[in-house]
C-alpha cells in the first residue's frame, strides 16, 4: 500500500523530507561540494514523490544550501554552513537506528522500578494512552499517543533521571526522519499489532509481573525496529 493510499498517513511528506535533509546538512552527512544522491535515489530512500522532492530542492537552492548543474546533479553549496539555521538540539544528531538501539537497551531497565513504584494514577495514565492511540484517526495522532505511552512508562518509575533521558528520546522521535520511516513502515495491520502489544505490556505491569512485562516490552521494541529499519 502506498503512502498516498493509506488514510492513516497525515504527515506532510515535503515537510518531513525538508527536516530530514536539513538535519543531514547540519550534521555534516553531506560535506560542502559533495554531490547529493539522485532524485530517484532520494525518492526511494525517503518514500516521497518526485514533486515533493523537487519542491524541497527548489527551496534549498533558493536558500543557498545547494547548487544544481544540468546534466551533472545536485551539490551541497560550498558556503552552506554560513547559511544553515542553527542546529536545534542534541536530539537532531540521533538517527532512528541509534534511537532504537538505545531504546532496546534502556526501556526494559525501567520495568523493575515501574513494578515497584507505579501508582494507580500511573496505570490509569498508561491505559489512557492506549485508549487514545486506539481511537486516533491518523498516523500522526497514533504516533503522538505511542510516544506519550512510552514517556509515561519513564514517568511511572518516579525517577527524575530516567524521565529526563526519555525526554531526549521523545525529541528524537519528533524529527522528520523518524516520521518518514514511520510512513513507510506502518500499515493498518502493524498499527493494530502495536496497539495489542501496548495493551499486553500495560496489563503485565498492572499485575506487577516484571518478567512478563520486560519480555513484552523487549518484543514490542524489536518488532518496531524490524518494521522500521528492516532488522532485529
Amino acid at each position: 500500500m502506498s503512502v498516498a493510499a493509506n488514510p492513516l498517513f497525515s504527515v506532510d511528506p515535503a515537510q518531513a523530507l525538508r527536516q530530514t535533509l536539513l538535519h543531514g546538512l547540519q550534521n555534516g552527512r553531506w560535506a560542502p561540494g559533495e554531490r547529493l544522491p539522485t532524485e530517484r535515489e532520494l525518492c526511494e530512500r525517503y518514500g516521497v514523490g518526485r514533486s515533493a522532492l523537487r519542491r524541497v530542492l527548489r527551496e534549498f537552492k533558493a536558500s543557498g544550501f545547494i547548487e544544481q548543474t544540468v546534466g551533472s546533479g545536485t551539490y551541497v553549496a560550498e558556503r552552506v554552513r554560513e547559511r544553515l539555521p542553527p542546529r536545534p538540539s542534541a536530539a537532531s544528531a540521533i538517527s532512528p537506528a541509534e534511537l532504537m538501539e538505545a531504546r532496546l537497551l534502556f526501556e526494559p531497565l525501567l520495568v523493575d522500578l515501574i513494578v515497584s513504584k507505579a501508582t494507580a494514577a500511573d496505570f490509569e495514565a498508561l491505559e489512557e494512552c492506549c485508549r487514545q492511540g486506539e481511537a486516533a484517526p491518523t498516523l500522526a495522532e497514533f504516533e503522538h499517543w505511542d510516544g506519550a505511552l512510552h514517556q509515561r512508562l519513564a514517568e511511572a518509575t518516579h525517577n527524575a533521571f530516567f524521565v529526563s533521558v526519555f525526554q531526549l528520546a521523545t525529541e528524537a522521535r519528533e524529527r522528520g526522519e523518524w516520521g518518514l520511516l514511520k510512513q513507510k513502515s506502518v500499515t493498518p495491520e502493524r498499527r493494530a499489532r502495536y496497539q495489542q502489544e501496548h495493551r499486553a505490556l500495560v496489563q503485565a505491569l498492572k499485575q506487577r509481573d516484571a518478567d512478563t512485562a520486560r519480555q513484552r516490552l523487549a518484543e514490542h521494541l524489536a518488532n518496531v525496529r524490524l518494521n522500521l529499519l528492516g532488522r532485529v
